[in-house]
């Protein structure tokens, strides 16, 4: 239905749970080899991305339905909105990526993302719900093409406010660029997957060990 409301605890405007505290992350992460002459890129098309937030948990079924069939009666502002959403993406792993490398992000980063915030804030709207008296949920999301940007946007901010931001790390291996939140006791976890790339640094360690030594 146009202008549904989206719900559930990605989009509370209190405290955010663990999955949507680390929502920017999740997000920055559909692409990989930001850097790279040819990065991976997940969101090759509009319908890519509209999953990828379905998968997410940002849209439910029907909103992915009805954004996606939105796309295809308005491809121009499908690939305008697929633009926007990349270039948000983009802000938001040079910003943690920054942030992960203890330097100043960049503020044109940063205004992208107020700017994309602000968008967001006007569809904010508190309803009452069964299960509990009020909450907070997002109006009109089958009508905005970028309105998945709304809650990432909402996440990334929460976490750029939150303690839990000095956790936030980039991987070291190589090649990887992948963001987490390292939650080991000492803060010293530089791998986002230790069975793939901490393996695989440790295997290049080993491999300029024996060249050293003949």
């Amino acid at each position: 239905m146009t202008g549904e409301l989206g719900g559930g605890d990605v989009f509370s405007l209190g405290v955010l749970d663990q999955a949507a505290l680390t929502l920017g992350l999740d997000f920055a992460n559909t692409g990989d080899l930001h850097v790279d002459p040819n990065p991976n890129e997940r969101f090759t098309s509009y319908e890519a991305a509209v999953g990828w937030a379905e998968q997410a948990g940002i849209l439910s079924a029907s909103q992915a339905a009805g954004l996606a069939a939105r796309a295809r009666a308005r491809p121009e502002g499908a690939a305008k909105a697929l633009q926007r959403i990349i270039a948000l993406r983009e802000a938001v792993y040079r910003i943690f990526s920054a942030v992960a490398h203890d330097r100043e992000p960049d503020p044109g980063d940063i205004q992208a993302l107020h700017a994309e915030l602000g968008v967001a804030l006007v569809h904010l709207r508190l309803i009452a719900r069964e299960d509990q008296p009020f909450a907070w949920a997002w109006a009109g999301i089958e009508d905005d093409l970028a309105s998945l940007l709304w809650p990432v946007a909402r996440a990334t901010a929460a976490l750029l406010t939150s303690p839990q931001l000095s956790r936030v790390r980039e991987c070291a291996g190589d090649p990887c660029d992948w963001l987490f939140l390292d939650h080991s006791k000492n803060g010293s976890r530089r791998w986002c997957d230790m069975s793939e790339c901490g393996n695989r640094a440790k295997a290049r360690r080993y491999r300029e060990r024996r060249k050293v030594l003949g």
